[in-house]
Order: C-alpha cells, then sequence, then structure tokens
C-alpha cells in the first residue's frame, strides 16, 4: 500500500516510479480523489461542530424558557447532512483505497529499467559449469528411468503438475530441505525455525500483496480459506497489527513448507518435469527490520540463499530484476539462477526481495525507535532458501554419472543415512 502523503508531497517521484514499471502516470488521478475525501471530510467536521454549538445553544434556551424551535430544525437539518457527507466520505476512501492496494510497490532507484527479463543485469557467477563425457539428461528422464519420479501416477490422482517423488530420491528431496534449515538456523544464519499454518484467510493474504490481485493464482477452500503460495505469507503476518520495539529488530524467520499455487497465469509454460507445479516444497526466508537496516538486511539474505549453492558446489548466477520484472510487492529483487546441464540453462531457484514498507502498511505493522516518540513502519523482506524441488532438479542434473546414477553432494552426505549415491535403473533391475 502506498502512502497518499507520499503522493501529495512527491507526485512527480511517485509517477517516476510507475514508470519504471512500465504505468501510466497516475498521481493527478489519486490526488484529485484524495481533495475530494479530505474536503468531504472538512465539511463533515465543520457540520458536526455547528451542531455542537447548536446543541449548546438549545440547552442555554431551554433553560430561559425561550422557543428552541427554528435551533431544533436546524439540528435536524444538520443530522441529514451529516450523514450525506459522512457516506460520501466513506465511499470516496473506499474508491482511495482499491485505486491504491493494486498498484505495485515503487522500485528503488538503483533498479534498473527494463520492460521484461531481458532487462534483468546479472552482477555475478558462482562455480564451474561440469564438462561432462556424456550427453547430461535432464531430471524427468533421470526420475522417470528409475520410478522415483512417478508423473503418470499423479496425474490420474490429481492432474497435470503434480509428480509423485518415492524411494531413495524421496529421502534425497527431505535431506536438502534439512541441510537448508539446519544452515539457516545455525549462529551464523541466525533465523529462527517456524511450523506455520497453510491455510490463512483472507487479511493475511492482503497483508502481503497476494489480494486482490493474484486471486486467480492461489487456491481457495470453500470456507474461507486460502492456501499459502509460499511460506511468505504466514511468516511476515507474525508481525500483523503489531508494535515491535526496536530492539528485538531484526526478526528471521525460515520454514520448509509444502507450497500451492494454481499457475493461472502460467498456461502452457514449463509443461515438463517439476520447474513449474501446483504444489512444491520450499524453504523460505522473511525478515522483518527498520529502514535504515533493510538495503544490508536484503545483501545478508541473498548471501545465505548462495550459500546454499556453494556449500552443494553447484554453479549459479546472481541477477538484479529490471523494473519490469519485479513481482508488485518488491522495490528491488535478486534472482539467483542455478546452471541446469540438462537444459542447459541457468533456471530462477530463489528470489529475495525487499519490500520496504509497502507490506508494513497494508498489516499496520509497526515499530517503536529506541530514540524519539512515535512509531514507524517496519521494512518486511523475503526469499526462497532455497526452492527445494528446483534444487533436487539441480543435483541431479550436475551430479549424475552415464550410467543414470547421481552422486550425492558431500554437504549433504550427514543426512543420507551412509548413501553415497542413488542408483541408476540398471542398478534397480
Amino acid at each position: 500500500m502506498h502512502d497518499i502523503r507520499f503522493i501529495r508531497e512527491n507526485p512527480a517521484a511517485f509517477d517516476a516510479g510507475l514508470k519504471k514499471r512500465h504505468l501510466a502516470p497516475l498521481s493527478a488521478e489519486i490526488l484529485a480523489i484524495d481533495t475530494s475525501r479530505r474536503a468531504a471530510i472538512t465539511e463533515s467536521e465543520q457540520i458536526q461542530a455547528r451542531r455542537k454549538s447548536l446543541s449548546q445553544q438549545i440547552g442555554m434556551a431551554k433553560r430561559k424558557g425561550e422557543n428552541v424551535d427554528a435551533l431544533m430544525a436546524e439540528v435536524a437539518g444538520l443530522e441529514e447532512s451529516l450523514k450525506k457527507g459522512e457516506l460520501l466520505a466513506a465511499e470516496l476512501d473506499a474508491e482511495l483505497t482499491r485505486k491504491l492496494e493494486v498498484l505495485p510497490n515503487l522500485p528503488f532507484d538503483d533498479v534498473p529499467d527494463g520492460t521484461d527479463e531481458t532487462g534483468n543485469v546479472e552482477i555475478r557467477r558462482v562455480g564451474s559449469q561440469r564438462n561432462f563425457s556424456f550427453k547430461p539428461k535432464d531430471h524427468v528422464e533421470l526420475g522417470e528411468a528409475t520410478g522415483e519420479m512417478d508423473f503418470a501416477a499423479a496425474t490420474k490422482i490429481s492432474g497435470a503438475r503434480f509428480v509423485f517423488v518415492k524411494g531413495k530420491l524421496a529421502r534425497l528431496e527431505r535431506a536438502i530441505a534439512q541441510f537448508m534449515l539446519d544452515l539457516h538456523t545455525s549462529e551464523e544464519g541466525g533465523y529462527t525455525e517456524v511450523n506455520p499454518p497453510l491455510l490463512v484467510r483472507d487479511n493475511a493474504a492482503y497483508g502481503v500483496g497476494q489480494l486482490p490481485r493474484f486471486s486467480e493464482e492461489m487456491f481457495h477452500t470453500d470456507n474461507g480459506f486460502w492456501l499459502v503460495p509460499t511460506a511468505e505469507v504466514p511468516l511476515t503476518n507474525l508481525v500483523n497489527d503489531t508494535v515491535q520495539d526496536e530492539k528485538v529488530l531484526p526478526l528471521r524467520y525460515t520454514a520448509f513448507t509444502p507450497c500451492f499455487r494454481s499457475e493461472a497465469g502460467a498456461a502452457g509454460k514449463d509443461t515438463r518435469g517439476m520447474i513449474r507445479m501446483h504444489q512444491f516444497p520450499k524453504v523460505e526466508m522473511v525478515s522483518i527490520t527498520t529502514p535504515e537496516q533493510s538495503a544490508a538486511e536484503h545483501e545478508r539474505m541473498t548471501g545465505r540463499a548462495e550459500e546454499v549453492l556453494k556449500r552443494l558446489e553447484i554453479p549459479f548466477r546472481t541477477i538484479v530484476l529490471c523494473g519490469g520484472d519485479m513481482g508488485p510487492a518488491s522495490r528491488k529483487t535478486y534472482d539467483i539462477e542455478v546452471w541446469l546441464p540438462g537444459q542447459n540453462a541457468y533456471r530462477e531457484i530463489s528470489s529475495c526481495s525487499n519490500c520496504g514498507e509497502y507490506q508494513a502498511r497494508r498489516m499496520n505493522a509497526r515499530y517503536r525507535p529506541k530514540e524519539g516518540k512515535g512509531t514507524r513502519f517496519l521494512h518486511t523482506l523475503n526469499g526462497s532458501g532455497l526452492a527445494v524441488g528446483r534444487t533436487l532438479i539441480a543435483v541431479l542434473e550436475n551430479y549424475q554419472n552415464e550410467d543414470g546414477s547421481v552422486t550425492i553432494p558431500a554437504a549433504l552426505l550427514p543426512y543420507m543415512g551412509g548413501l553415497t549415491t542413488l542408483p541408476g535403473p540398471t542398478a534397480k533391475k
């Protein structure tokens, strides 16, 4: 949600931010509604003041035995005017909210210009791509060959974009998640593990900006709940309608959950394999901090997500998204893309976003500064640390052997019960 005071004081800057999102200028339209709303409020306040004055006059006149019919008639007329004025102010307030709640956040000044992913800027590459002595397979070939990745059975039960992961492959997926949680909750990581609800109400989805904009991208139950598209929703809402003391900040949370997305806007995209699923596991990171610390916290969060891939020794690159490719709640986003030799391409495995006070305003999430009076809005950040299914894909494709077996990365060996290799299809027989 945007601060109407900022728009009043900085209409040109507001429109410049929208331009970076490739949206038309809207400050004049928004401020016209705001001006009418404020005028209606002022008129109602003036009517209330007149009514109060008349009430006092009526009391004095009655005590003196004077006729008060004219005064009573004026009060009755004011009551009707007040109802109309308050209704108009409420309608204009609702109209202003409708305008503001669907607008995306304003990008930071250092976010690159661009309309889509072609405007994103690579800022670093880490790790070397493996030179295979054979043509590497993609994860679907590897997983289906052993029967431990079963799309056909999932389609019969649930439809497209679902999968059964079985046996040793399921253990590897669980090991990846456990490894990530242990890394993020270590003293160096500093995140508190949370096991959150997977069903949330409208206000929680609204607070992080999922509603009303992305209702078609989410699954909804028939009794009014939303399945979480990411643990960002419940974790960020831990500060919904609260006032935190600055001394406890930053708050850092991490969670391993299934996530649910209808992918309504991605029809026909990435239909093969586990890249884009309706249900997928993810380890999420959320940080809650002060405006002064949010930029540094953003770099730190991105570094923690990168550390997972460094420990797994899988090559990746980090890019900063342009204004036209960022999610609407973000002011700046880093995407981490992992190298997938089976696709001969880098693919997104994490997005780390600084949302500024955009979500905090929607949630009324504030903090009390150590010095000074009053409260200020918090800054919220979120990032994948990482998408577990896509990390499983990356491990399979980068650590595959010619016979279809997969070597377990050293960082995951403590979680695999002595297993060092996923057997290939021949060994299965």
